[in-house]
């Protein structure tokens, strides 16, 4: 899943409006941001394989420490922790907490039994949606959708920009899930890692976004 995660983000807004946008995807995203990291390093592995899925050319060989159930509660009791202790806003925490772990649980839906549940365990789990494209589409586009109708119902633009980039990011993410959906399979396993590196800008849009909004209620 993909914009998928990035719908939990901004339903994040509704349930508090303290932590950034921003703040939101980093959270619903984390374990995704870190693990083009520990793939670059060699310590977690993806193979190139089209007909693994029908909607992925993906084949996740290994990453138990970026996306085991195990290492995802840890994490996101991480995150939430620093979260806390910089902003002392326990609500808020527990939000972020819960957007790391949803995470893994998006994954649990849509990929096939790849998801580690603890790492050096070899006990995987998935539900496979990702076996039938159209399924994905409309399950992933449900979650994305209502995710910017909360996010737009709890927030409101204080210029244009409020406006531009908030429908300007939508745009982007929906032609990144169209291109990945239509285009070839990625040249290679390095360029995975530096795309999914390239996934901290969407965080630091979601910063710019919500600078130029506030919230609509009380």
């Amino acid at each position: 899943m993909f914009i998928g995660h990035f719908g939990a983000g901004f339903a994040g807004k509704k349930i508090s409006k303290l932590p950034s946008l921003g703040t939101l995807f980093m959270a619903s995203q984390f374990i995704d941001l870190l693990w083009p990291v520990f793939l670059l390093l060699n310590i977690e592995h993806v193979k190139i394989d089209p007909g693994n899925t029908a909607f992925t050319p993906l084949d996740f060989v290994s990453y138990p420490f970026s996306h085991s159930l195990f290492a995802v509660i840890v994490w996101g009791a991480l995150f939430a922790g620093i979260y806390y202790w910089v902003k002392k806003d326990l609500k808020s925490s527990l939000l972020l907490a819960a957007l790391v772990l949803s995470h893994w649980i998006l994954d649990f839906i849509t990929h096939r039994p790849d998801l580690p549940l603890v790492p050096g365990i070899d006990l995987k789990v998935g539900l496979g949606l990702w076996n039938s494209v159209p399924f994905t589409i409309l399950a992933e586009g449900f979650v994305f959708a209502a995710g910017i109708f909360l996010y737009i119902k709890t927030t409101k633009a204080i210029n244009k920009k409020g406006i531009y980039t908030l429908w300007g990011l939508i745009a982007f993410l929906t032609v990144i899930y169209i291109s990945n959906i239509i285009g070839p399979p990625p040249p290679g396993v390095e360029p995975i890692g530096y795309i999914g590196l390239s996934q901290w800008l969407i965080v630091v849009w979601g910063y710019w976004i919500d600078r130029n909004r506030k919230s609509s209620g009380p």
